[in-house]
């Protein structure tokens, strides 16, 4: 995984250590350059992997002794089970299959984290595509596209628990309450302006923290891939085994935070 495995089909490897790093960590973007397709495609690909394991899992499901399968995916479900009672209270159809799909499906993406650094770049220059990046998770625009996403659910979620005029209401209204009409057009505004920040910084605290750990484990695979193969195995082993426990961590914060959050969008308050 040194300098020399990054020698393209038709391009020239790169010069020294600083562009070896920017090539891999520059995006396979569309033709106009506003779309990122290696983190598009790679995290569509990965979503239909999750369906069709559990899927698989759902048509090979035994009321006897189970399989590896179904024991892996009942532990992945009793798993967001436990944190889905601990934290959400009210009552839902969609929480559930919500929170195994982000949990199983960030996991995923994480976990690409995992492969050789050059191994896809190097297959994909066989066919004239000369940059990838691999981990849909270390692109900001991803992590913002899903904790979008979640704050989409949060206000769905409210609007559905408490109407959507309870929920206008509780814009102008929460956190600070007033007894009169005066007191409470005159806190309007600031409650409003508090109900907004709430929600934005719900949308960057999930998307940065979990940009900022995968991308920092994607940037420490980088360097290590510089050394020589002796040091790659000796430092690269253990930096994987420790980087299992943060793939897993990131997945889990981020499907146990939108359960926090939903749970939080559907009190009254």
């Amino acid at each position: 995984m040194t300098t020399e495995h990054a020698i393209e089909a038709g391009h020239a490897a790169p010069a020294n250590a600083t562009e070896y790093i920017s090539h891999h960590l520059t995006h396979l973007k569309s033709a106009d350059g506003a779309f990122n397709l290696d983190t598009f495609w790679i995290s569509a690909a990965l979503g239909f992997v999750f369906l069709a394991v559990f899927y698989m899992a759902s048509r090979r499901a035994t009321a006897g002794v189970p399989g590896k399968l179904q024991n892996f995916v009942e532990m992945i479900m009793e798993m967001v089970n436990e944190t889905i009672n601990g934290a959400f209270h009210a009552k839902s159809k969609i929480i559930a299959p919500l929170a195994i799909t982000i949990f199983v499906w960030v996991w995923l993406l994480n976990a690409m984290d995992f492969l050789p650094v050059d191994l896809l770049p190097k297959i994909l220059t066989l066919f004239g595509v000369h940059n990838l990046r691999v981990v849909p998770t270390a692109d900001v625009n991803h992590t913002f596209g899903m904790s979008f996403s979640v704050v989409l659910c949060i206000i769905a979620f409210s609007v559905k628990a408490k109407g959507l005029g309870g929920w206008i209401k509780e814009l102008f209204t929460a956190p600070f309450h007033a007894s009169g009409i005066i007191g409470t057009i005159l806190l309007a505004p600031v409650n409003f302006l508090l109900q907004m920040v709430e929600l934005v910084a719900k949308l960057i605290s999930l998307s940065l923290r979990l940009f900022g750990n995968m991308y920092a484990g994607e940037l420490i695979f980088i360097l290590i891939a510089l050394l020589p193969w002796w040091a790659q195995w000796a430092l690269g082993g253990p930096w994987a085994i420790f980087h299992i426990l943060i793939v897993t961590l990131q997945a889990f914060v981020f499907m146990a935070l939108t359960v926090v959050y939903l749970s939080l969008a559907v009190e009254k308050h």
